[in-house]
Order: C-alpha cells, then sequence, then structure tokens
C-alpha cells in the first residue's frame, strides 16, 4: 500500500521554506483562509526529485511550473533561473540526500472572487526526506490499479496541460475510492473512455518486447514519462504511443507506472487483469535508476 510520508505533520516540522524570495521557518510558512486558491484551485505545483543531494531535471520542472501558471492565466513573479537558484538552496539548507521536493505557487488574498486578476502570486519551496512512495515489497512484486468511475476531463472543459491542484480533486476522489476496495491506486480512463494514467503517474504496458503507452492529449505528458521513452530508444525497445481501450488490457504481458514519486513502479494487476514484471519493465527500471545517480541537477 502507499507508504505515507514519514515523521512529523507537514505543518510542525524544523527547518526552513522558501516562500515568495526569501526563507522562513517551517512553521511560519502560512497562508490566510481567504486565500483565491484555495477557494478557486487556481493553483500549481511541481514534485522533484533529490538523488544523492542532486535534483533530478530541475530545469524541466521549473519550466513547466512557469508554464502551468500561464496555462491558468497568471505569471509567476520568478525568473525560472530564480526558482532554480531557491530549490538548490533550500534542499541544501534542509540538508536533503534522497527525498521530494515541492514548489507551489498560487493566487493571494488581495481580492476573493472567481475572478482572478487582482490577487497577487505567490509562490513557495519545500523539501524533506521521502524515499519511497510505495514499499519494497510493492516495488518489488508491483501494485494493484482498480478502475475509477471517475475519468480525465476533454481539453475544451479544463487546463489539461498544466499540472494544477484543481485537477487533482478527480486523483483525490479516485484514489481514495481504490484504497476502499483494497487496491493501491486507480487506472483513469479519458472522457471517450480509453485508457488514460494512474493518479499521479503515466501508463505503460508491454507486449512482447515493444512498450505501448496513451497519447497524452488529455492528461500531462510527465517528465519521467519522456525520460522512459528516451530511455527506451537507447535500449533499442520500440514504442507505440496511441489510444488504448480498457478491453486490450488482457493481452498485455507487463505493465508500469511512471512518475517523479512513483518512479518506475511496476503493475500487477489491473481489475481481473494479471501482469508480470519481466525483461522490459526490469530494463527500463535499471536504466532508470543508473540515471537518476549519475545525472546533476
Amino acid at each position: 500500500m502507499t507508504n505515507v510520508v514519514s515523521g512529523s505533520a507537514l505543518d510542525d516540522r524544523d527547518g526552513v521554506i522558501w516562500l515568495d524570495g526569501r526563507f522562513v521557518p517551517w512553521r511560519d510558512a502560512r497562508l490566510h483562509v481567504l486565500t483565491h486558491g484555495l477557494h478557486y484551485g487556481g493553483s500549481v505545483f511541481e514534485g522533484e526529485r533529490v538523488y544523492d543531494g542532486h535534483v533530478f531535471k530541475l530545469a524541466e520542472h521549473t519550466r513547466r511550473l512557469h508554464e502551468s501558471a500561464g496555462e491558468l492565466g497568471y505569471r509567476l513573479p520568478f525568473t525560472e533561473a530564480e526558482l532554480m537558484d531557491a530549490t538548490l538552496e533550500v534542499v541544501r539548507r534542509q540538508g536533503i540526500g534522497d527525498g521530494y521536493v515541492r514548489p507551489v505557487a498560487w493566487r493571494g488574498s488581495e481580492h476573493i472572487g472567481v475572478a482572478g486578476g487582482n490577487a497577487a502570486v505567490h509562490v513557495a519551496i519545500a523539501t524533506w526526506e521521502w524515499p519511497h512512495v510505495f514499499s519494497a515489497e510493492a516495488k518489488e512484486r508491483g501494485i494493484r490499479l482498480g478502475t475509477s468511475r471517475w475519468r480525465r476531463p476533454s481539453p475544451d472543459t479544463a487546463p489539461v496541460r498544466a499540472k494544477a491542484a484543481s485537477l487533482y480533486n478527480i486523483c483525490t476522489l479516485a484514489r481514495d475510492e481504490a484504497h476502499r476496495f483494497g487496491y493501491d491506486d486507480a487506472l483513469l480512463l479519458d472522457y471517450r473512455g480509453q485508457i488514460a494514467e494512474a493518479t499521479g503517474a503515466n501508463l505503460f504496458l508491454v507486449v512482447g518486447e515493444t512498450l505501448h503507452t496513451p497519447v497524452p492529449d488529455c492528461f500531462l505528458a510527465g517528465i519521467t514519462r519522456t525520460t522512459v521513452l528516451d530511455l527506451a530508444g537507447d535500449l533499442g525497445i520500440p514504442v507505440v504511443e496511441r489510444h488504448v481501450r480498457p478491453e486490450e488490457l488482457g493481452a498485455f504481458d507487463e505493465c508500469f507506472l511512471t512518475g517523479t514519486a512513483y518512479e518506475i513502479q511496476p503493475v500487477r494487476s489491473i481489475d481481473q487483469y494479471e501482469y508480470r514484471t519481466g525483461k522490459t519493465t526490469t530494463a527500463v527500471m535499471e536504466a532508470y535508476g543508473r540515471l537518476v545517480h549519475q545525472v546533476l541537477a
């Protein structure tokens, strides 16, 4: 099952958080209850991994944070270079070896109402030790997914290219429901009834030695997903990006999820369909492990 962040509650810790250009004591990084982003879902965020003290794909994540804000109609008050420097400094100050970084941007409490143009934009960066989302056993055996009744929306109804907090309501509902039914995570279909992704990760399926992955036309094309596509090319593994129907799930031999937090996570079943952690999944896992430990931020 999912491994929660260990230690004290996230609002009651020692250390510092970077908030609007300065480092503040962890417990003092607070928001007002009338913050616009809290009421109207106008926040965007990133999840970044720290390996051996280095932030993996920092430039890509920082660029996407800016792009997500743009999709929601506002600009961040800090450049990509400033945010990258702040990220590296907060990781250094917190002494993170293997952990997680959470940059987040939101509209503030200067204005309350559906329109958000009069609210100032704020940015914070926090980091903490967080080695794995799932247990070592789940990493070895694979996790179980159940198909959710919740679906990814059409691109003309939501900002699907943004890593926006508002879109994660669907993920929370789906994940909580999956846990109630004994699954580790949920599989989301899209608005057409085609396979989309898990609640926090992209999906890859293997038949023979070929990778198949859904076309990300209504959900986020993850940075780890792109990394795996590149690794597959280096490994000589054929990749097919296409629309995948749920009734095809029984035709695949292997399955895994990709995401910054998930890394490469094998899946042992989706509903009644079972999969093995075969040589293709293993090859991708090993190549990804080598990459993240040799590439600097």
